[in-house]
């Protein structure tokens, strides 16, 4: 599928809130994906005809309960084949990411001694930091940092490197960074931290929406994303190998089926926004023209979203690097756009981020401010008081928004 064959109106047509006019009219602009994205008509559809076709609980002899389950599974089956996992056992499906990491690292801790040590980066949302601060405390832990380099804003592997001992059992990192876009060389790092017998942990919430992930290709041992970051609903997705999601001391309930993936389900699941995570995939799937394998068409769509996200985070880069007083933290030489994802942070002299954002907002333009959880990259860049501008684009972005955008800045 050629670039020319990305149709940005066919995709917008297709979610309901990027059509609808609000107060005072016109539409707004929704740059605030990365802490959600907006969803098509068949997620929303998926989620309601749940509930007209099969509201059940899971593991009745009856009609509703059977085609409940079904649907669960051939969602499992959906995100193995988005993540290229070797079984559908793989997936566990939860609350949100942030959830499962916890109920991850609490598992993990059981198997570890005092003294043992885990690495983590200044990159990470806090969601890959906090659960493993918590388990160091509780269990006698050594955690030690991973820096990264200004001004790009990548992860310094070389302190990786140092930081790996003989008593290293988890590496942690970011995929893509939620604050400054970079997309780390995770497969490099699944191999740094095998070679010192670790198990390595990736947060990809942030790379999902905008690149294809191969597990396998990867080499993790386990991976989080969330599924209302690439146009599904507010759900969060575990991939671990079968045989850690096996044998790894899960805390459940007693009559919850001790085998993966069911032990990491605890209680019953969000059956309605389990149908939607279906519905998102075969949407993500539907961008790569239909044609071969499910995970070839989900390839496809992915590489074809991103080259457009790339055109766009360029156009964006620039109208920022235009306008007098901006500083951006991250990667911004086209050579490297494939380093990052569509998200950009950013300063300004005259304005504190919450100023820029309650301004741009009264334009209707929906941008973050803050630190959206990352705390340690805020801390490192030295924005600890007041955080950053985030622009976050998605494929159903458009050039004409970045004028808008770049028009509204100039009205500062």
């Amino acid at each position: 599928m050629s670039m020319a064959a990305f149709d940005v109106a066919a995709v917008r047509a297709q979610f309901p809130a990027l059509n609808r006019v609000i107060a005072g009219g016109g539409y707004p602009i929704y740059f605030d994906n990365p802490a959600g994205t907006q969803v098509p008509q068949r997620v929303i559809d998926a989620v309601s005809g749940y509930f007209r076709e099969m509201n059940a609980n899971s593991g009745g002899a009856f009609p509703t309960s059977n085609a409940s389950d079904a649907m669960v599974v051939e969602t499992r089956r959906k995100l193995a084949a988005f993540l290229n996992a070797s079984r559908p056992e793989e997936i566990v499906i939860g609350a949100n990411m942030t959830t499962l990491n916890f109920a991850l690292s609490r598992a993990i801790a059981k198997t570890l001694q005092p003294g043992d040590e885990i690495v983590l980066t200044r990159m990470d949302h806090d969601a890959n930091v906090s659960p493993w601060l918590r388990i160091a405390e509780d269990y006698g832990l050594v955690v030690r940092w991973v820096d990264i380099i200004e001004p790009e804003c990548t992860l310094d592997l070389d302190t990786l490197e140092a930081a790996l001992t003989d008593r290293t059992k988890v590496v942690a990192t970011v995929h893509a960074s939620n604050a400054v876009g970079t997309i780390n060389p995770v497969k490099q790092i699944a191999a740094m931290a095998h070679a010192a017998g670790a198990l390595y942990v990736v947060d990809a919430v942030q790379s999902a929406p905008h690149i294809s992930i191969d597990v396998q290709d990867i080499g993790c041992d386990f991976l989080l994303c969330s599924s209302y970051k690439y146009f599904g609903p507010h759900q969060g997705i575990l991939y671990g190998r079968y045989e850690l999601l096996s044998s790894l001391p899960a805390y459940k309930v007693r009559p919850s089926k001790d085998k993966a993936p069911y032990r990491w389900e605890t209680g019953t699941p969000a059956f309605e926004l389990i149908a939607g995570i279906g519905a998102c995939i075969d949407y993500l799937a539907s961008l790569g023209g239909g044609s071969g394998t499910e995970r070839a068409a989900l390839v496809t769509g992915m590489q074809v979203l991103g080259a457009y996200e790339q055109e766009l985070a360029a156009h964006l880069i620039e109208v920022l690097q235009a306008t007098p007083g901006v500083h951006i933290a991250g990667i911004t030489d086209p050579a490297r756009f494939h380093e990052r994802v569509p998200t950009v942070v950013f300063t300004h002299d005259g304005y504190t981020p919450t100023d820029i954002a309650a301004r741009l907002a009264a334009q209707n333009i929906y941008v973050w401010d803050g630190n959206y959880y990352a705390v340690e990259i805020m801390k490192r860049l030295r924005n600890e008081e007041h955080g950053m501008v985030r622009v976050g684009l998605a494929h159903y972005n458009t050039h004409e928004e970045i004028e808008r955008f770049a028009g509204a800045l100039k009205t500062l």
